[in-house]
């Protein structure tokens, strides 16, 4: 019953799940269904035990990992991985905490990975689902005599599933991280969601990962993926076997363990790994580009094709360099093409082929288009509403149809582990950013009327510490170069600029107003009185528009407050 039960579920799991990864995996390779009680299955899994040098495991955790049963054993269907507090003398050391970590005896390159658990939530406690490179070079893992020849973070390592090491987030938040040479440590490639019932129910943790990208995927649902636009072992070392790794750690930057703690346990369901292992030799079929959405900076390519294999991949190439995806066959493919000047033709020459090289008969295909002028604001600041800024950040609200593209671009290089969280300001929310490139981060908002009034800050989070910028209120599908107009202009209109403290403006016309605007187009100072010695003691340091008034005459000059 429990077997028919789960593939039952396993089904609708896989149905459910297509369109959320690229390339969807059906043959189960290799698994462990925990269904005999007693040590776990010796052919399939590794007790790691040796410590690294020095003594103690990374990251400062203070646990021994045993071999013993009271660890890690299977009982009725699950295997239970138990963390527990009793001394326990290994290698000449002894320490005050016990726990296991297996490593699986099988790698593989590409595929997907389902593993049904129930993780413990107890403080100072790190349950972990992960994998590392079959070629890390460390001593007592598996693989590490015959194959260790790289040293960490160059093998790569995928983390499907971590909890109880990210205090700022939410109850029931776990997190999925890639650990790369570009970005390891406290990385910024992080998705995390929120589980419900975390500790008490199972849920099912899944890593799709393909040769374009690696996505993550709570009871079927896509969360989180990695994909560099261009990969390089820096980027992307996963081009190579991995292989699992199933622990909990304790302490160090789990946090303090509790003097009352005495044990806990991840109780684990299955462990399945999906490929595609049948012989392919048919091409696709039914080939199909065309444009989507144009903005001024981006261009949407709609792609469809069919293949019995399941899966198709296209391959782009046009003046700003190539892009290769995936996507399930006959299921359309929507690619956006980024960074790319506004008022500009694009073309685009595609291929479509299958995952075994077999290419549709008439590649490639050819489109053209191009984009739009832009509409919005952007700017430069170092204004903060909490901490600090040592340099600054760019910022640019663009209206895209009814939508908003935010983008904040983080001008100091003071600070390393950089990820950004958008913070509405009404009601207050917070979402965490989508990293572009470096320390460029952007965020959609969807479905906006045209006229209103949003307004935003970002916060910069870093070891150490985090910065919140100012709120920025913009104006859906304004342009601010609007706000200039060159018919009855103040021809004789001066200004002292950069400006400090006050601005001193002069004109034979009488002056009858004056308004200063930031970047995206609010009013920040405005005056009747005194127009020609403005106060603005009040401003952040940074560039304005001024707009001063005389009559039926207008002028908008830039201005610099220093």
């Amino acid at each position: 019953m429990r077997n028919k039960l789960q593939i039952l579920l396993l089904l609708i799991f896989f149905t459910s799940s297509y369109s959320q990864v690229d390339v969807v995996y059906n043959n189960l390779v290799w698994s462990d269904e925990f269904d005999t009680n007693g040590a776990v299955n010796a052919t399939k899994w590794h007790h790691q035990t040796q410590l690294p040098a020095g003594g103690s495991w990374f990251n400062g955790e203070v646990q021994h990992y045993t071999n013993q049963l009271t660890n890690s054993s299977v009982n009725a269907g699950f295997l239970n991985i138990v963390a527990k507090k009793e001394p326990y003398t290994n290698q000449g050391i002894t320490k005050q905490y016990t726990s296991a970590r297996l490593n699986s005896k099988f790698a593989f390159l590409y595929g997907r990975v389902d593993i049904r658990a129930k993780v413990p939530t107890n403080q100072g406690t790190w349950p972990a689902l992960w994998m590392l490179g079959k070629n890390v070079n460390e001593d007592g893992g598996f693989f590490d005599s015959q194959f260790g020849t790289t040293n960490w973070p160059a093998c790569g390592e995928i983390d499907i599933m971590e909890h109880g090491i990210t205090p700022s987030q939410p109850t029931n938040y776990v997190q999925s991280a890639l650990h790369t040479p570009s970005s390891f440590g406290n990385t910024m490639n992080i998705g995390g969601i929120i589980a419900n019932n975390l500790g008490n129910d199972y849920h099912v943790y899944s890593m799709n990962w393909s040769p374009y990208q690696i996505t993550f995927l709570l009871d079927g649902v896509a969360y989180y993926t990695y994909n560099p636009a261009v990969k390089t072992p820096s980027n992307w070392p996963f081009t190579s076997e991995q292989y699992l790794l199933l622990n909990i750690a304790m302490g160090g930057i789990a946090g303090t363990i509790p003097v009352s703690f005495t044990q806990t346990s991840m109780d684990v369901d299955y462990v399945r790994v999906y490929q595609n292992t049948t012989p392919d030799t048919q091409a696709p079929t039914n080939f199909t580009a065309t444009i989507g959405t144009v903005t001024s900076s981006t261009i949407e390519l709609l792609l469809n094709a069919t293949d019995n294999s399941g899966n198709v991949a296209y391959n782009i190439t046009y003046s700003g360099g190539t892009i290769a995806v995936a996507n399930p066959s006959g299921v359309q493919k929507s690619v956006v093409v980024p960074n790319l000047s506004s008022n500009t033709n694009y073309s685009f020459s595609i291929s479509a082929s299958d995952l075994a090289g077999n290419n549709f008969v008439s590649n490639p295909l050819s489109i053209n288009a191009t984009t739009t002028g832009v509409i919005g604001c952007s700017g430069t600041s170092s204004a903060a509403q909490t901490g600090s800024f040592s340099t600054g950040y760019n910022y640019t609200f663009e209206t895209l149809g009814t939508d908003v593209k935010i983008t904040f671009k983080l001008l100091d290089t003071d600070k390393v582990g950089v990820v950004a969280f958008l913070w509405k300001q009404s009601p207050f929310s917070e979402s965490q950013m989508t990293n572009v490139s470096g320390t460029t981060f952007t965020q959609t908002i969807t479905v906006q009327t045209i006229g209103s009034t949003i307004s935003y800050a970002v916060k910069f989070a870093y070891a150490g510490g985090l910065s919140v910028t100012n709120y920025y209120t913009y104006v859906v599908g304004n342009n601010c170069a609007l706000n200039v107009t060159s018919q009855n202009q103040l021809e004789d209109l001066a200004i002292i600029n950069p400006v400090e403290d006050f601005l001193s403006i002069t004109s034979q016309s009488t002056i009858d107003k004056v308004e200063i605007y930031d970047l995206v187009g609010k009013l920040v100072v405005a005056t009747s009185t005194n127009t020609n010695y403005v106060d603005v003691r009040n401003l952040n340091k940074g560039f304005y528009l001024l707009a001063v008034y005389s009559g039926d005459k207008k002028s908008v000059k830039k201005i610099i407050v220093k």
